[in-house]
């Protein structure tokens, strides 16, 4: 048996990357922010099972991902707003402002042409930074599956971004 505030301790740690995983999935903040309300939920509601487990992350993480891909073959999957991004304008003037806002709409654009798959391991390893063990767990793919996904994944980001860069330079902008 496990005490609140032992759970509380362990779950707290993960929130935050379950929610990352969630806003990258879903790409709403409102949806992501449900999302990890529902899973907190059913942890919280299992907690004494969850006790027994040697990788709580991974299981939350799991359960996050399943969630989100449910929610995305769901019909209110077409309802989810796009993401919207804040700079700090003290800090940067506004033309550098439009070219990091242009910039990072392009890479969630072409992130978002990638197979949920790819994208997946790629928030998992490059932004969650879990190692290849952990995200073969999550994802349920053989670690050089997810090795392969994520070269996958990277090398198409890149030429789309080298793409783009050529086009803004012939068109002139």
């Amino acid at each position: 048996m496990i005490d609140q505030s032992t759970f509380l301790n362990r779950i707290t740690a993960i929130q935050d990357s379950m929610f990352r995983l969630a806003k990258r999935m879903l790409t709403s903040t409102e949806e992501a922010e449900d999302a990890t309300q529902e899973i907190l939920v059913k942890l919280w509601e299992n907690m004494n099972k969850i006790a027994t487990l040697s990788n709580i992350e991974g299981y939350a993480m799991t359960m996050t991902k399943n969630y989100c891909l449910d929610r995305l073959k769901s019909k209110q999957a077409g309802q989810l707003r796009l993401v919207h991004f804040k700079h700090d304008k003290a800090t940067t003037s506004l033309d550098k402002q439009i070219d990091q806002r242009d910039s990072v709409a392009h890479l969630f654009k072409f992130l978002k042409t990638l197979p949920i798959q790819q994208q997946m391991v790629l928030q998992l390893r490059d932004i969650e930074q879990y190692d290849f063990k952990t995200i073969a767990k999550i994802t349920a793919l053989s670690e050089g599956a997810v090795r392969v996904a994520l070269s996958r994944a990277r090398k198409s980001i890149k030429l789309q971004l080298i793409k783009a860069h050529q086009h803004g330079i012939e068109t002139g902008s």
